[in-house]
């Protein structure tokens, strides 16, 4: 099936996926209750859209299209407090964070759905430990070589995303000593990573999605589990990297985030992206996985070596220059976040407060509540 063609959408328009922990709030652990949840919420209007995600013990909310950082929130925050009224009636936990520091891989059930089948029957194992939790940000592009140049000019923002969402650093009950643990996971699929470079999308559908549909490997975007990848339905390209936050107020600002930095980029007054970008880009890709905010990240341009921290700092002073209206409440929470650290530092801290895998769970749920975890 060819590639459809590139939808164009109102530039810099935002939209977010929220992968999100069905929790018992009896044992903490993760619990098979995406069938309930979302019969119960199929009753009663919901504030953006819910569907089921690969295994039972997940859900996936996306919001409505949004032009600026304050609509977004808001309607986060009508998701995040009908997730929550759900949850409490079925004696179920929602809550953020990019894995669940105990649950047993084996045990998870996967979603009755024929692609979630089908990705069962390719991947094995790998399927049920797909049981992570991201956060997907969408930005709208005029066309699709609009696209494919945002795509390609973020590769060294990459790690700014992995190390502020930063919320997966325990898995099996042990520090993993990533903060990001998650995204180990979703490297074990052959079709992630980064896309092939091209800024021309009639090239990039002819020359590359074309051969790759005849190999019989692919069959729609879908198939790639990339970092960055365009959605020509949807007239966005989609930023994968992030884990779930446990909050929908960094949820929020890592969305404006993004916004803020296409529109610097389609000024075009940063060099041209071009493949050697890529040569640094597993080295950085990784020290933000592993020590988030305080690792080192090449700049693929000058090749100096930079904390990650400040890079982030620099470059939130760069678009505070080029401030929007509605945009000083996001930087703020970024830069409070670059200084005092992410939601892995959070999970940490918790951990050590309450000697405990399931006493950290309980904290990201009432994280996630919007309430002070007593």
């Amino acid at each position: 099936m060819p590639l459809e063609a590139f939808k164009s959408s109102a530039p810099l328009t935002l939209g977010v996926e929220l992968e999100l922990q069905l929790v018992s709030l009896s044992s903490l652990d993760l619990i098979h209750a995406s069938p309930d949840m979302l019969a119960l919420l199929g009753r009663r209007r919901f504030p953006g859209n819910v569907v089921p995600e690969i295994t039972e013990s997940m859900i996936e909310v996306s919001t409505d299209v949004h032009t600026e950082h304050a609509g977004l929130l808001a309607q986060l925050r009508e998701i995040r407090d009908a997730l929550v009224q759900a949850g409490d009636r079925l004696n179920v936990g929602v809550c953020g964070g990019g894995t669940h520091p105990f649950q047993q891989w084996s045990e998870r059930k996967i979603f009755a759905k024929p692609r979630f089948k089908e990705v069962s029957l390719l991947y094995g194992y790998l399927a049920k430990q797909f049981t992570i939790f991201g956060q997907h940000i969408h930005v709208g592009c005029e066309s699709g070589d609009d696209a494919l140049f945002l795509l390609h000019s973020l590769s060294r923002y990459v790690p700014h995303f992995i190390a502020l969402a930063a919320s997966s650093p325990f898995v099996q009950r042990r520090d993993t000593l990533f903060n990001s643990a998650r995204l180990n996971s979703v490297f074990a699929f052959p079709l992630s990573g980064r896309a092939p470079f091209m800024l021309s999308w009639e090239e990039f559908e002819r020359d590359y999605f074309a051969r790759m549909e005849h190999t019989g490997i692919v069959k729609s975007m879908k198939d790639f589990y990339w970092d960055i990848r365009p959605k020509p339905e949807f007239g966005t390209i989609e930023l994968r990297v992030c884990d779930t936050p446990l909050t929908v107020e960094r949820a929020a600002a890592l969305a404006g985030y993004l916004q803020a930095l296409c529109r610097m980029l389609l000024e075009r007054g940063e060099p041209m992206p071009s493949e050697n970008d890529y040569l640094v880009y597993n080295y950085n890709r990784f020290q933000a996985c592993r020590f988030g905010l305080d690792g080192t990240v090449v700049n693929p341009h000058t090749h100096e070596s930079v904390s990650l921290r400040d890079d982030v700092l620099a470059t939130l002073r760069r678009l505070g220059e080029r401030l929007q209206p509605g945009e000083s409440t996001m930087l703020a929470h970024l830069g409070q976040v670059a200084l005092d650290g992410s939601d892995a530092s959070t999970l940490r801290r918790e951990y050590e407060d309450r000697g405990s895998s399931e006493g950290m769970v309980d904290a990201a749920i009432a994280y996630f509540r919007d309430a002070a975890p007593g």
